[in-house]
């Protein structure tokens, strides 16, 4: 077998082995046949509602055991076919199936990203709030930097982008920003982003040249919908009104109109400015600390990913997920999974998926990697 041709099969391999994990392979196909079996009984229909949740249980089962057995099957078929063509020396029938082949194995890239969002809110749109850490302009230019990127990063999945609050820097770039990006899975995507992000370059705003590092930290949480009740006691709440900063155009107000909400038992604060009606800005900082308070308990529910969506810690040292380093040399990697890039232009351009595709992953073989930061 050709190389180019067994890493294609490599690929397709270490997906369907996730995508079955991931089903529980072998209750999934139990699980299929009992619903069979339900679908085909005529009093399930008596209760249109349950009929209904059986029916969708039943398509996502049959659409991801299909799509499973089918990409088997196109693998298997077409490495058969390579096989038989080098033996018969048809460089035209393997250059054929060669291509096939990287056809199913960015198929079965993407059916197993599809399985990994399949979390209660993955589907949801999401808040991402960005804080600058310890070390003033270095670290506030660092944040800004992280808000273009994840601004790029759902331009390019076709996502929409609101600024929901803004704190501008002392001297450049912010303290704070919360953005609501919609767009479908945009929480499954973005969820895997929380946790401190560490900048070594050189820095432009010190005349000796030197290197710094800077950390800034992104959470992210998602929006939920009225289907969804959370209940919050005004008594634990904490309300503050205050002027709009930012370095002008929409982030300006010339009235106390921009709300920051503390909920005192957990110490969630959040914060809108982003309309002009102090009433506006209430009923969005309510919804984010609903949606906050959401996201903590989907955390205690889910165990298996609780390690990376502790509660904020220190933004420094030791509880960075990944490393940015644009000097003396090029390179970007998670702490969490191992996944390199030696072009950070392009992942500062919002070149994120494989970063979110191995985390993704992770959550589900449960796999920890050693890996050791860069200098």
């Amino acid at each position: 077998m050709r190389a180019e041709a067994q890493q294609y099969i490599d690929r397709i391999d270490a997906a369907l082995e996730l995508l079955r994990r991931f089903l529980d392979w072998d209750r999934a196909l139990r699980r299929l046949d009992e619903l069979n079996a339900r679908v085909e009984d005529p009093t399930l229909w008596d209760n249109a509602k349950l009929a209904q949740e059986v029916m969708r249980e039943r398509t996502r089962l049959e659409s991801a055991i299909g799509a499973t057995r089918a990409i088997e099957g196109g693998k298997t078929d077409n490495a058969e076919l390579i096989e038989m063509a080098e033996a018969e020396g048809d460089e035209e029938m393997v250059t054929e199936a060669i291509a096939s082949l990287k056809a199913l194995a960015d198929r079965a890239d993407e059916d197993k990203i599809k399985a990994l969002l399949a979390g209660e809110a993955d589907a949801s749109d999401t808040y991402l709030e960005i804080h600058a850490g310890a070390g003033g302009t270095e670290s506030q230019d660092w944040a800004e930097i992280l808000s273009r990127m994840y601004r790029r990063w759902a331009e390019r999945r076709g996502y929409k982008v609101d600024l929901v609050d803004y704190q501008a820097g002392e001297t450049a770039g912010i303290k704070s920003a919360t953005f609501l990006i919609k767009g479908e899975n945009a929480y499954g995507y973005a969820k895997t982003e929380s946790g401190v992000h560490r900048l070594v370059r050189i820095s432009p705003y010190d005349s000796a040249a030197r290197r710094h590092t800077s950390f800034s930290s992104v959470w992210v949480y998602p929006v939920i919908d009225d289907n969804i009740d959370i209940e919050v006691k005004e008594s634990d709440l904490k309300i503050d009104t205050y002027r709009a900063s930012g370095a002008g155009g929409q982030h300006v107000n010339t009235t106390d109109s921009a709300v920051r909400i503390t909920h005192v038992p957990s110490g969630i604060i959040v914060a809108s400015q982003n309309d002009r009606s102090q009433h506006k800005n209430r009923a969005t900082a309510m919804n984010m600390l609903k949606a906050r308070l959401y996201e903590a308990e989907l955390r205690k529910r889910e165990e298996a990913a609780n390690t990376d969506y502790q509660a904020k810690t220190e933004i420094g040292w030791g509880h960075q997920i990944r490393s940015y380093v644009l000097q003396p040399y090029q390179l970007v990697k998670d702490l969490r999974t191992g996944v390199t890039s030696t072009a950070p232009d392009d992942v500062l351009d919002g070149a994120l998926d494989p970063f979110m595709a191995a985390a993704l992953s992770q959550k589900v073989t449960g796999e920890k990697v050693d890996v050791e930061d860069v200098d």
